[in-house]
């Protein structure tokens, strides 16, 4: 009863914020979409226990599979880059939404392919083999996309811009924060569902000994394989969004930025607690609001309060807000295991 007036609560909030706080709708659609890429950062990092750089390949080519195909059904997406877009197209609203939803959800598929075709190459490799690995996968998309004229190359490309006979601005933000909310409400109930089953219980069981898992008799590449694809698919989407959002997609600073987005969706992760349901999105929230004082009162020293902030997240809350919550208040936010658990867990064994 509990859980489902939380839920109620969180949902209505989400709802009315646009409304509740009208002049910060533009951040709070940002931190939706940073709550989607911790929760899905954690599906490796903190349920199956591969820590990845990785998350920001599947970003980034969303992004650019999204925009490119908003503009590609329409228009010769050669000509919009070199010619700056949207100075000589202009979408109608029926091509900006049609193009909009199958660029959306081409951004969550073709990402998700690309993951179970390169998880067969690289998710045998364990440890910091397998991080490295999937740092040098960003950086090496970033580097081809910045190659590729098709897409704007070095320079960026611009995405759609709103259609101008359609509503003004405070309509686009309203129609990406929903798009974005509804993102994040869907990323979180499959998760919380897919842990709840015995795909969720074979990531554990692969994070606490993943020999151990295959003497059972699990085939643990099959499931570090849909981890993976299931991460890519909403990281994708989130993408495809934050590239109509920004409005401007450049590869190395935009797209497949590591140093920001790669690295934020592991300390959101990281802050909250790894290998927990809420812990990536407590974390998000925490860290949303921490960087945009920062950015706000430490101007020109964002990064420097950032950094320490990473500090403090290290050396004092290596568990994360609720593993000192689960530690400190274990009746309260320790883990219950109810009867479809228990039947899970028969299962598995």
């Amino acid at each position: 009863m509990k859980k489902i007036l939380l839920y109620s609560v969180l949902l209505i909030f989400g709802l009315v914020a646009p409304f509740l706080f009208p002049a910060f709708k533009l951040q709070i659609s940002f931190l939706w979409i940073l709550i989607i890429l911790a929760m899905t950062w954690d599906v490796q990092g903190g349920q199956m226990g591969y820590n990845t750089f990785g998350n920001i390949l599947f970003f980034g080519i969303g992004m650019y599979l999204c925009a490119g195909i908003q503009i590609g059904m329409f228009f010769p997406l050669a000509e919009w880059t070199v010619s700056g877009g949207e100075k000589t197209f202009v979408h109608t609203p029926t091509q900006y939404f049609q193009g909009f939803f199958v660029g959306l959800v081409a951004a969550g598929i073709i990402p998700a392919i690309v993951a179970g075709l390169i998880g067969y190459g690289i998710l045998g490799l364990r440890g910091h083999y397998f991080a490295i690995c999937t740092l040098a996968l960003g950086i090496a998309a970033g580097e081809i996309a910045g190659g590729i004229e098709l897409i704007g190359a070095g320079q960026g490309m611009t995405s759609p811009p709103w259609p101008k006979n359609i509503g003004d601005t405070e309509l686009r933000s309203e129609f990406f924060y929903y798009i974005c909310f509804v993102l994040m409400i869907a990323t979180f109930v499959f998760l919380r569902w897919a842990y709840t089953t015995r795909f969720g219980l074979v990531l554990n069981a692969i994070r606490d000994n993943e020999d151990k898992a295959e003497a059972m008799g699990i085939y643990t590449m099959r499931y570090k394989i849909i981890g993976w694809v299931v991460s890519a698919f909403f990281v994708g989407m989130a993408g495809g969004l934050m590239g109509n959002m920004v409005g401007y997609i450049e590869p190395t600073e935009v797209a497949f930025a590591g140093p920001t987005f790669g690295v934020f969706m592991i300390l959101m992760a990281i802050l909250g607690g790894k290998g927990t349901l809420w812990g990536p999105v407590i974390g998000a929230t925490v860290f949303h609001l921490f960087k945009e004082g920062f950015w706000t009162f430490f101007l020109g020293w964002q990064y420097v309060a950032l950094g320490v902030l990473i500090v403090v997240i290290v050396v004092f809350f290596p568990e994360g807000i609720m593993g000192w919550l689960r530690e400190k208040y274990p009746e309260k936010f320790g883990e219950v295991i109810d009867e479809a658990d228990r039947k899970a867990q028969v299962e598995l064994k």
